[in-house]
């Protein structure tokens, strides 16, 4: 029989609860989804203040850019040293860097608030959708947290951590604008100013990710399409202009860049150039983007590294995606109101994910750099529930119920559980390694001090870490593995390097710009004196080298 608007929905263990729970007393499953979701917040919080993830000069450079707002001296549009990737999570977190220094941790409070969003916001939109049971079980997979996925949600670097709860926030108010119901199908409609005010937050949201971050494009996309197709009349009036102020302000940092960019600069060259396929084979795109990239980005894989059994989920997933494709569009043209918008919500979920996939096996880095450029892949964590669904309960092919066997659909969730949860204690037996890297950090930075080298050349990756951990106390230039103009982010640090009369060179030992430095300190006669901190070799040259 079709669910009637309103109708309580049974989930697949026979709980029976509202599709919305809002001003309600909350369910048993409820709490129990609050409860995990706090406990993946305390994980969270415990490996920051362990230096889990590592930093690096990526994150530093969001964290100077706060810095600068905070100081009132620059206000980005861009991440810094490039067109695309707006600056948000500077603006969110220079007050606290402003408060508090420029602490790691300080800087990775705002990606801590909005993975706790995210979990709200995806336990909200899988009850609406799917059912109390299978939201408990997809903020259980989400508060687990495997190496890839917690470098995506913690590192401020650029997008990653708010895209996840933007996405969530836009399909959230798309499916409940589109009419899924409350908790009272009896209750009034919601007043009319409430509705414009959703309108115009998701506009206002939309714009924003526009700017943030291009990966959440094909979600912003169904969710508007989801929009016009449910409330495309009631769009033409009032509450469509309310959505399009929104998002004009939202994106107005890109727009107001787009109108004045040179040829070339503007978002969208930027776009295709980045879109670019490189030259390697088909099969090398299918294993980068699906045998490793579906797994990292599901966060199934231990740090760096999948296990062949794992990988087998690559294969998976598409599998389960069509599987839940067929009858979410055979449901959504069968069905009427309510249960319609549902469907066509589980599908717009479905869809968003096969874009993301289809778009990252275009692109060079899935095969170039499968492991690092799986997280061009995070958004597919929004899906996980439209994913699994054909586990959590019978599919449906061309109008007639399949039966799956109940233990090997427990079987393969629990696995899928398992190997999660084995993942994340394979990031915290590596979380000691990675505090490491802090302590070499600090004892370099005691080093620099002692010395008085307050300008310094060094490589990419250790440059921005010690001009953001010393508050730009120390400024760093980079210098590439031959010794010539590395590439700075931010181009005043190489003037004000540049202006030294003797500055430091700082290279990890053994490095290639390492033993460059020995070779052209005595091709070209310059004396130095060396000292060792933390891994590295300091410099201290009688003059600056010629680059």
């Amino acid at each position: 029989m079709q669910q009637a608007a309103g109708e309580a929905s049974v989930n697949a263990v026979g709980e029976v609860g509202p599709a919305w729970r809002i001003g309600s007393r909350p369910s048993r499953t409820g709490l129990a989804a609050l409860a995990v979701g706090v406990g993946g917040v305390v994980l969270r919080l415990v490996l920051i203040l362990t230096g889990t993830p590592p930093t690096n000069s990526d994150e530093a450079t969001m964290g100077l850019a706060a810095l600068h707002i905070a100081g009132g001296t620059d206000h980005p549009v861009w991440f810094y040293g490039q067109a695309y990737m707006g600056t948000l999570e500077a603006y969110l977190a220079a007050p606290l860097v402003g408060l508090f220094g420029t602490g790691v941790p300080v800087l990775r409070v705002v990606a801590l608030l909005f993975f706790a969003a995210f979990l709200l916001l995806a336990y909200r939109l899988t009850v609406a959708l799917f059912t109390p049971g299978l939201a408990l079980f997809t903020v259980a997979l989400l508060s687990l947290g495997a190496d890839r996925v917690l470098k995506n949600e913690l590192i401020v670097a650029g997008g990653y951590p708010e895209i996840l709860p933007a996405a969530a926030l836009l399909m959230l108010l798309a499916v409940r604008l589109s009419g899924v119901p409350g908790p009272d199908p009896a209750a009034p409609p919601r007043s009319r100013s409430l509705r414009l005010f959703a309108f115009g937050a998701w506009g206002l949201v939309a714009g924003l990710c526009v700017w943030t971050d291009w990966l959440v494009l094909p979600y912003v996309g169904v969710a508007g399409l989801l929009l016009v197709v449910s409330r495309g009349r009631e769009l033409r009036g009032l509450p469509g202009v309310v959505l399009a102020a929104g998002a004009l302000l939202g994106a107005a940092p890109l727009i107001a860049y787009n109108v004045t960019a040179g040829p070339g600069a503007d978002s969208l060259s930027v776009y295709f150039r980045l879109s670019s396929a490189g030259n390697a084979s088909l099969a090398a795109h299918l294993h980068g983007g699906v045998l490793l990239g579906i797994p990292l980005a599901s966060g199934l894989c231990a740090p760096s590294h999948c296990t062949p059994a794992v990988m087998a989920w690559g294969w998976v997933y598409p599998v389960l995606l069509v599987a839940a494709a067929v009858p979410a569009v055979i449901g959504a043209r069968r069905a009427h109101g309510a249960a319609r918008q549902r469907e066509l919500g589980r599908l717009a979920l479905l869809v968003a994910a096969a874009a993301t996939l289809v778009a990252y096996l275009r692109s060079g880095g899935s095969a170039e750099t499968p492991v690092e450029s799986a997280r061009y892949l995070h958004p597919l964590l929004l899906s996980l529930p439209a994913v699994l669904w054909p586990l959590w309960r019978p599919a449906v092919r061309a109008g007639r119920p399949v039966r799956w066997s109940r233990p090997a659909a427990a079987a393969a969730l629990t696995v899928l559980l398992v190997t999660a949860a084995a993942a994340t204690v394979a990031l915290i037996g590596a979380a000691p390694g990675y505090g490491r890297q802090r302590t070499r950090q600090a004892a370099l930075i005691a080093e620099l001090d002692r010395l008085g080298a307050d300008r310094v050349y060094s490589e990419y990756w250790t440059c921005g870490r010690i001009t953001f951990a010393t508050r730009e106390r120390v400024v760093c230039a980079v210098l590439d593995d031959q010794l010539r103009p590395g590439f700075d982010r931010y181009a005043p640090y190489r003037t004000t390097v540049r202006q030294a009369d003797k500055p430091a060179y700082v290279f990890p030992v053994g490095t290639p710009a390492d033993e460059a430095f020995v070779q052209r300190a005595s091709a070209t006669g310059t004396g130095y004196t060396a000292f060792e901190a933390g891994g590295y070799h300091i410099y201290r040259a009688d003059r600056p080298l010629p680059e």
